[in-house]
């Protein structure tokens, strides 16, 4: 005798009913889109899956606003409680100890550690702990095998192409800038014009294999500046070692302008063009929105407090990014 229930074709899908239930409480599926970390295309794909499936709209939708149909009301109040049961077990599985792990990228770059730092204001029930990958390329990795939550860094690179289920939302345009020895010619200048890097020796790392993003990052930035990138070196990480690198080479290095200071250096924000390094908040599509959630609105409120996503004229983004927002 079958007793396991409705076939598997009939098995309602949590995604959907998750798209279903913010879309219902945002009535927008652009906020939904947003409150969920996909794209909206998604969001509205997820939708009529589960209006197909259920034979009945769950919707009324016009130009001006989306609103619930009887049906949709009434699906509303088992699929909150459905979706919360899901996240719950989930949540049960990963077990009250285990502390929600956010790589932040690098140590002198304070992007990641300011979201760290509201997400845990945000959220005080919950551990968090972050660590310093150094690039993308090995935060990647992380996530696929759950060492690792979030990551935050740039997410796109010419010839990237990420694993399935790695989802991404921009949080931060920063400013590029270099980091110069005290006593560098460059110093004296309150801002440093990308033409006065032309023929000069920039410390980019062209060889930090766990990045590929930044590696490809300062291709472009040289090219643009009409600069040569040191020999590949072992990168410096941590401040006393930074600070050693720095003034034993001599060398401006490219860095972000909202870099930590270093003992014996001066930050010096690039301009015209003001290059920009682009941040994300990248994690797997199916983490759970108890995590995720409490990240994503620490980064947005920065985000919206400092104004990270403003993109001023004289920019320069740099490729596929650029290519995009056209």
């Amino acid at each position: 005798m079958n007793t396991t229930g409705p076939i598997g074709d009939a098995d309602l899908d949590i995604r959907n009913l998750r798209a279903f239930v913010a879309v219902a409480e945002e009535l927008s599926f652009t906020k939904a889109a947003v409150r969920l970390f996909i794209a909206q295309q998604a969001i509205s794909r997820a939708v009529r899956q589960l209006e197909d499936q259920l034979g009945t709209p769950l919707f009324v939708r016009t130009t001006r606003q989306v609103r619930l149909t009887p049906e949709g009301e009434r699906l509303l109040v088992r699929a909150r409680g459905l979706v919360a049961l899901h996240d719950e077990i989930l949540a049960d599985a990963r077990g009250p100890a285990r502390p929600i792990v956010l790589d932040l990228m690098s140590e002198g770059r304070r992007t990641g550690s300011a979201i760290l730092a509201a997400a845990r204001a945000e959220a005080p029930e919950l551990e968090f702990r972050g660590r310093y990958g150094g690039g993308m390329g090995a935060a990647i990795r992380l996530l696929q095998t759950s060492e690792v939550d979030i990551a935050f860094g740039r997410a796109e690179w010419v010839d990237q192409v990420l694993p399935a289920g790695i989802e991404r939302r921009l949080v931060r345009f920063e400013p590029l800038a270099v980091l110069l020895p005290a006593d560098h010619p460059l110093a004296a200048r309150e801002r440093v014009p990308i033409r006065e890097l032309a023929g000069l020796e920039i410390d980019v790392n062209p060889a930090h294999g766990e990045a590929p993003e930044w590696v490809d990052l300062g291709r472009q930035v040289l090219a643009l500046a009409g600069a040569v990138a040191t020999p590949p070196h072992l990168p410096a990480v941590g401040s006393e070692n930074q600070s050693h690198h720095l003034t034993r080479q001599g060398l401006p290095i490219l860095t972000g302008a909202d870099h930590a200071p270093v003992s014996g250096g001066v930050i010096r924000q690039l301009v015209d063009p003001v290059p920009v390094y682009p941040w994300s908040m990248v994690g797997l599509g199916r983490l759970n929105r108890a995590v995720r959630e409490p990240v994503e609105r620490a980064a947005l409120r920065l985000a919206d407090e400092q104004g990270w996503l403003e993109l001023h004229d004289g920019a320069w983004l740099p490729e596929p990014e650029a290519s995009r927002r056209r």
